[in-house]
């Protein structure tokens, strides 16, 4: 009683400080909320600097221009303000500069990849930010504004409202800007059909080096000084907008000319601007002639892709504006390359209509790492009486994207150059065509193109694009020799993205199967017929269908479970690559997770039940996926379409593959057997984890993939043969999101176990005092620090979660982490971990206490009372020696690893290996009182109570014990972190530590109790063998050690001294 009232200060110590930890995190969440202001405030500190002070200074310097201003319009300027400025603004224009020594930027590319062939971009981007209607005159308005003028490879350009919080001049590895402030005025020109802004701006400059003994203006650049700035407020802007948006009339073009003279440092060569008008601007659907030119008579007989009696059908449906902006809106599509092509190698290698540079003709045809962008869509559907009638106007710029060339920001530009086309036509349902004429840089005298676009609703395996085109020349009708080869385009279908797509019912797309013949075929020379099978068959459950509301719901349940996106390795290669399994069609089911919308079967009300029993033929589904690998190239192909079927008893899929060797169109002459430029002849075999009896097979997919090729032939490769990382599938995903509250849980009931325990042993020592000097205190501060760390860490407790490092598909669960349960539960761990330590703390005091009193007892021979000190030392020595045992088996156990994002990176393996031994000294705690009770020769005492050492042991072995019996499967939830419990890829963590560890943990045990159950001299005896002494003779040493403890056992009964004394 007495001992417990001692410890109600201790647990009322470690109550206070729970609840001050729960106060000061509440305040740390508080702190960490995001603050939220608001931008576009013109009373904030950021708002722009509106200014009209040079007013009449702007009217000297574009006296010129201003002259043939006629007289304005003020209604549309003053009815909507906003508008006006939105269309005056435009963003991720085009610009460069007259050749010359006076650049206006410095480029720094000293971090840039060496392998890397990206080139930098001149981009530039102009806002309005007031109209002055209030002093507004017959001829003008006065404007002000900001320019943004950037040298880039990798990074966006600031928003335009971010650009009053930006200095005039940043300088930073790939990325140069300059902001510069204009004021000026705005007019319109009657004559030349235009409005027209003539400016005056002001900034800080860059300084060039201009010394005699410099050859290079930016020196200061490449030794990274602080850049010399220079105030000029003598730049004049000069833009040009066309009033009329059209086919040919769309640019924005403008000037920014240095008003100093050329030997002022401030002084630049000009610069030339442009742009275009952007969907704040309507529309003129004016070029019917240069239409009718391309597409009279409609629908062009398209010979390069031809709907009719080719089994694929088009998108004839209402709605097609909608369907065209989801399917092409900041896509990148693929050019086709052209395979088809038997003329010269300078014809062929032309990238139709748009200019083929160095770079485009070094492809040699196959147009790799060529992108297309269908930018500025504008689309008007016209009413008409019957459906047949309706006419759909379309407009468009395609822009083609360099090799060299940053692909999304590429697809942001706006400027027009001899690299993009201006497209205007017609689509009617009538056929599904859209029909357009394509203009060169937007110029009259270069609309000699013809542009024929699909969306198809068909899909197979040779057919896996959700939007093809071509661009072929208008020469052709006058027989004339076409300037250029009919150039294809595509995008490929994401099964992922199908649900965005088709969402009118009066699409019906859906997948026609056509290789399930020979993928029958592969069926039968795959299939094991051996006693393994049928075990397997027996007592594994693999995906399948299960019983739903209905069966496409069914369907689309399978379709995720097969669906899986992980690393996956080979034998032979030390890195891994990333697979990717899509799957596109299940059965009936066309798309994935495409349920309320999908049409492709018909609607069932009625609930969905599997059978009790299958034929092998009801057992076989229907399927084609699209399976990816990225990073290693196997076999030079990184994408294969597939189709098969899917046998949910052994969870296989038999599968042919079909991949796309355009690119190698100069070889595929000397190849037989192609479909449409793909070699079909591949088999690929998937084998899928099962669902249940998990500990019976291994956790991973397998995938083997081979050429029937004969070895000759240019397209074969040899076998791939891979092996994925641990998938997961949706009952398991749930499965561990429960197993978390589960495994908390688990973790309050060990270490109130342990409170339990330590708190029996503080109760023993009280009423066993002759034995309490002999309790190690090593022992003891093994126990503390693993308490300790927790807490000044922030580590998990007992269960250690570990970070890893690899940064590959990181999700982390925030429900979890949102979660009010899983706070609780971590508080009170928190809770439970203090009050473990602080008991340990008062049995360190009460062996330490007692020892003092013992050595003043006998202070004349200090030797006779236990100490650690050789304890210390031995047990230092032997985890010494594990320790560098465990980094010289590194490297043997780095070579095992899993690759992906399970395995700790080689920066830090050192600190890993650390934080597992750690670990291991913990989980042998009873080292140091198995080594103390040697040394000090105990006879018949018991320092320890069982229940304290066999239960603290049970508890540090359960994580162990635990995960051997469950199975430590990595969590997806934590991609990034390790499970809850124990690191499975680890050495101390592995099947064999999970067996090893606890066995020694448990000798460990057994060896205590038996030291304590015998004396000395008989332990002694019953460990000879002949002369052989496994234990030394006894010593002398420690003989008066009990008399001296009975002596303190007498002086507290007779002199009533306490423990606290």
């Amino acid at each position: 009683m007495k001992t417990v009232i001692k410890l109600l200060p201790l647990i009322s110590l470690a109550f206070f400080g729970f609840f001050s930890s729960l106060v000061i995190a509440s305040f740390s969440e508080l702190e960490s909320a995001p603050v939220f202001e608001s931008i576009g405030d013109e009373s904030s500190s950021s708002a722009p600097k509106i200014s009209y002070d040079r007013i009449n200074e702007v009217k000297r310097k574009c006296k010129s221009v201003l002259s043939s201003a006629s007289e304005l319009k003020l209604e549309d300027l003053s009815m909507a303000p906003r508008k006006s400025k939105k269309r005056l603004s435009f963003r991720y224009g085009d610009w460069n500069q007259d050749s010359g020594d006076s650049p206006i930027l410095p480029f720094d590319s000293t971090n840039t990849p060496k392998n890397s062939s990206t080139k930098p971009m001149n981009l530039v981007s102009f806002s309005v930010t007031d109209l002055d209607l209030p002093h507004r005159t017959k001829r003008y308005v006065g404007v002000n504004g900001v320019l943004l003028l950037a040298i880039t490879m990798f990074n966006e350009l600031p928003s335009l409202r971010s650009y009053y919080g930006i200095r005039e001049f940043e300088l930073w590895p790939s990325h140069t800007q300059l902001k510069i402030s204009f004021q000026g005025v705005y007019f319109e020109n009657s004559g030349d059909d235009e409005r027209v802004l003539c400016m005056l701006g002001e900034t800080m400059l860059p300084s060039r080096d201009e010394s005699e003994s410099s050859t290079d203006p930016w020196k200061w650049v490449k030794e990274h000084d602080t850049p010399p700035l220079l105030q000029d407020d003598q730049i004049l802007l000069l833009l040009r907008y066309p009033k009329r948006f059209t086919l040919t009339n769309r640019v924005i073009r403008g000037e920014l000319t240095s008003l100093n003279q050329k030997p002022s440092l401030k002084f630049f060569d000009k610069i030339h601007l442009s742009s275009q008008l952007g969907k704040s601007v309507r529309y003129d659907f004016v070029s019917n002639d240069l239409v009718s030119k391309a597409c009279d008579p409609y629908p062009y007989k398209n010979e390069t892709f031809t709907s009719s009696g080719s089994g694929i059908n088009v998108y004839e449906g209402k709605g097609f504006c909608d369907l065209l902006q989801r399917v092409a809106n900041r896509s990148p599509l693929t050019v086709v390359p052209n395979w088809k092509c038997n003329g010269t190698d300078e014809y062929c290698r032309k990238l139709g209509p748009f200019a083929s540079d160095g770079d485009i003709k070094s492809t040699d045809g196959s147009f790799k790492d060529v992108k297309l962008y269908m930018q500025n869509i504008h689309c008007e559907e016209t009413a008409a009486q019957s459906e047949t009638d309706a006419v759909t106007k379309v407009s468009a710029v395609f822009r083609a994207v360099h090799p060299n060339e940053n692909l999304y920001i590429s697809g942001l530009r706006s400027g027009i150059d001899n690299m993009t086309v201006t497209a205007e036509g017609m689509w009617k349902p009538s056929s599904g065509q859209l029909c357009m004429v394509g203009c060169r840089s937007g110029q009259v005298d270069g609309c000699n193109a013809r542009v024929c676009l699909y969306i198809p609703t068909t899909f197979s395996i040779r057919q896996r694009s959700i939007l093809v085109g071509t661009f072929s020349c208008l020469n052709t009708e006058k027989n004339l020799t076409p300037s250029f080869f009919p150039l294809s385009f595509e995008k490929l279908v994401e099964p992922m993205d199908m649900q965005n797509y088709f969402q009118s019912s009066d699409s019906k797309p859906f997948y026609s199967y056509s290789k399930l013949d020979k993928a029958g075929a592969i069926l039968e020379r795959n299939q094991e017929f051996s006693f393994g099978t049928i075990i397997k068959k027996s007592v594994m459950w693999f995906p399948k269908l299960e019983d739903s509301d209905d069966l496409l719901t069914s369907l689309s349940h399978l379709a995720e479970d097969l669906t899986f996106h992980t690393p996956a390795f080979t034998d032979k290669l030390a890195s891994g690559t990333n697979f990717g399994m899509d799957v596109l069609s299940l059965g009936p089911l066309f798309g994935l997770f495409w349920r309320t919308m999908n049409v492709s079967i018909p609607q069932q009300t009625a609930p969905y039940r599997t059978k009790a029993e299958y034929t092998e033929k009801q057992l076989l589904l229907n399927v084609s996926a699209q399976m990816s690998l990225t990073g290693e190239n196997f076999g030079n192909f990184s994408v294969i379409y597939l189709e098969g079927l899917y046998d949910e008893h052994v969870g296989r899929m038999y599968l042919v593959g079909c991949r796309d060797v355009r690119a190698s169109w100069k070889i595929l002459f000397d190849s037989a057997d192609l479909e449409a430029g793909l070699d079909c002849l591949i088999d690929v075999v998937v084998s899928y984890p099962p669902i249940k009896s998990r500990w019976l097979a291994d956790p991973t997919a397998k995938v083997s993939i081979s050429s029937k090729r004969p070895e000759d032939d240019p397209l074969y490769f040899k076998p791939v043969k891979l092996k994925t990382t641990p998938i997961f599938y949706r009952r398991q995903r749930e499965d561990i999101l429960s197993r978390a509250g589960v495994e908390g849980i688990l973790r309050v009931l060990t270490l109130t176990f342990s409170i339990g325990c330590i708190t029996s042993q503080l109760f023993y020592v009280g009423s066993n005092t002759d034995s309490l000097p002999f309790v190690s205190l090593v022992m003891l501060g093994v126990q503390a620090l693993g308490y300790s760390l927790p807490l000044i860490t922030g580590a998990e407790a007992l269960f250690k979660r570990k970070q890893a490092s690899a940064t590959t598909y990181e999700t982390p669960s925030f429900e979890l982490q949102r979660s009010q349960w899983f706070n609780v539960i971590d508080y009170t761990v928190k809770l439970l971990v203090m009050v473990c330590f602080l008991l340990t703390l008062r049995l360190c005091q009460k062996v330490w206490r007692s020892r003092a009193r013992l050595l003043t007892r006998t202070p004349q021979e200090p030797h006779k009372v236990p100490s650690d000190r050789r304890v210390l030392l031995i047990a230092l020595i032997l985890h010494a020696l594990g320790y560098i045992l465990a980094l010289i088996l590194h490297p043997a156990r780095t070579d095992r690893l899993v690759v992906g994002s399970y395995a700790p990176a080689a920066s830090n393996w050192w600190q890993t290996e650390t934080e597992e031994y750690i670990g291991l000294v913990q989980d042998f705690f009873l080292l140091p009182q198995v080594i103390a009770n040697v040394m000090w020769q105990i006879d018949s005492q018991q320092p320890l109570r069982k229940l304290y050492y066999f239960g603290i042991t049970l508890v540090r072995l359960f994580p162990h014990v635990y995960d051997y019996i469950i199975g430590s499967v990595p969590d997806p939830y934590f991609m990034g972190e390790e499970h809850e419990f124990v690191n499975p890829n680890f050495e101390f963590f592995s099947k064999f530590g999970d067996v090893a560890i606890p066995v020694t943990a448990i000798l460990l045990a057994v060896i205590v109790f038996v030291q304590q159950r015998w004396d000395y001299d008989k332990l002694s005896q019953a460990l000879s063998f002949g002369r052989f002494r496994i234990l030394p003779s006894r010593s002398v040493k420690y003989e008066r050690v009990m008399s001296e403890s009975e002596m303190v056992s007498g002086v507290r009964v007779n002199g009533n001294h306490s423990d606290d004394e």
